[in-house]
């Protein structure tokens, strides 16, 4: 496929080579990011891609669908197996779109729906006025106790009784602890709600077996198909039956025409590896290395939101560092280890100058890192914050990831 490109296009050749050294050779920390096998890559650029296929398994609206029909049947089959699902939808080109289609398929324009706020770790299509989901639907937004770091249940179920809420979202993405979607599920059946959660963040944790599921807990379940869940950059939905009708009716037509087959095919092919017992050894290490990383991390003085973390993520609060969360994410991307800034809950700056660091380590374990390997990424971070204007510091780290990056080679294949 390379070479193909390099002999029609060499500058954009010439970019993807650079971008495979850039991430053969950097710490990937970013909790939404992964590295995929070289299958669901392939599957990616195939020749579905060449083919339009709107509709559904059976019920097309072009001709030719003898192997694209076959291709998406085999990724909603093994997506309900993967998650013990009644139904899915894995057309979605995002999770932001699979997010708006169960909003549209539960809810009406101007209904109250109610999600966790953006600053405290929500996302964007959670009903942040920013998104079309703050402005189609009126939204009301739950926060974080600042004091613990932690959802307060009680203030949630105090605030749905108050406001009404036709959809109460669970979910999260930057939320370093477990989320009790049972918890939720009682407070949307106790003020007449149907319950969403988001579960893009940590699907892969749910797949593997180390988080609580929602799909019990649910009437409609979104996802990216990407982060921990390892797989091609896409979204699914997930639903009890009697909300089939109303999910696929919101995809197509409501918000889609033609889904990405070559997606969905690779999608088959991710679901395939998370059947595997391989891969439940790969989410219980997710888990191990977070606990591990932010342990070091807070021995070195760091203040981690709500203390630590029980998933794949951990955010830091830089303000006893005296440090903002941009130039820190940026000296530390000149060492070679990526993460990004993020608000932290109680933050008084803005959002390009946030207070916090998120990091994550689904990326890291794809790799083969353990639990030493963290060790050594929490000193370097340290070593980072107490040199951020010394250049020759950060480099020196700098080096010192490269070499570790050698010996982990990203892999081709996890089956």
């Amino acid at each position: 496929m390379l070479s193909a490109i390099a002999k029609s296009d060499p500058q954009v050749y010439e970019l993807i080579v650079a971008e495979k050294l850039r991430q053969e050779n950097c710490i990937r920390l970013i909790p939404s990011e992964n590295y995929v096998s070289q299958a669901v890559m392939d599957a990616t650029g195939s020749c579905f891609t060449n083919k339009y296929a709107e509709g559904y398994p059976g019920k097309r609206y072009y001709e030719g669908q003898q192997f694209t029909d076959q291709a998406e049947n085999l990724a909603i089959e093994r997506a309900k197996k993967v998650f013990s699902a009644d139904g899915a939808n894995v057309q979605p080109h995002s999770g932001s779109f699979a997010n708006m289609a169960a909003y549209c398929a539960l809810a009406a324009p101007g209904d109250t729906i109610m999600g966790l706020a953006l600053p405290h770790g929500g996302h964007l299509t959670h009903g942040w006025k920013v998104s079309y989901t703050g402005k189609f639907f009126k939204s009301v937004q739950y926060e974080l106790d600042t004091a613990t770091g932690r959802l307060d249940y009680n203030k949630i179920a105090d605030l749905a009784k108050q406001h009404k809420p036709k959809i109460l979202i669970s979910g999260s993405s930057a939320y370093p602890r477990a989320i009790d979607f049972k918890a939720f599920e009682d407070i949307a059946k106790s003020v007449g709600a149907f319950h969403v959660s988001d579960m893009a963040h940590i699907a892969g944790l749910i797949a593997g077996g180390v988080h609580m599921s929602p799909i019990p807990y649910s009437d409609v379940v979104t996802t990216t198909t990407h982060k921990s869940l390892r797989g091609p950059r896409g979204g699914m939905i997930l639903f009890k039956e009697q909300h089939a009708a109303a999910v696929n009716k919101a995809v197509f037509p409501g918000l889609q025409g033609g889904p990405h087959i070559h997606t969905i095919s690779a999608l088959a092919v991710c679901m395939g590896e998370a059947l595997t017992p391989a891969f439940k050894t790969y989410a219980a290490q997710i888990v191990a290395n977070a606990k591990r990383l932010a342990a070091k991390l807070m021995e070195y003085g760091f203040n981690l939101v709500s203390g630590g973390t029980d998933n794949h993520l951990m955010l830091i609060d830089l303000r006893n560092k005296n440090l903002s969360g941009k130039p820190f994410a940026k000296a530390l991307d000149r060492a070679h280890l990526e993460c990004n800034y993020n608000s932290v809950p109680g933050d008084t700056a803005g959002p390009f100058n946030p207070s916090g660091l998120r990091l994550g380590t689904p990326a890291t374990t794809t790799r083969g890192m353990k639990e030493p390997q963290m060790e050594l990424i929490a000193a370097w971070i340290k070593t980072v914050a107490e040199n951020i204007d010394n250049e020759a510091a950060i480099d020196k780290v700098g080096k010192e990831v490269m070499a570790l990056c050698k010996q982990f080679p990203i892999k081709e294949s996890f089956v």
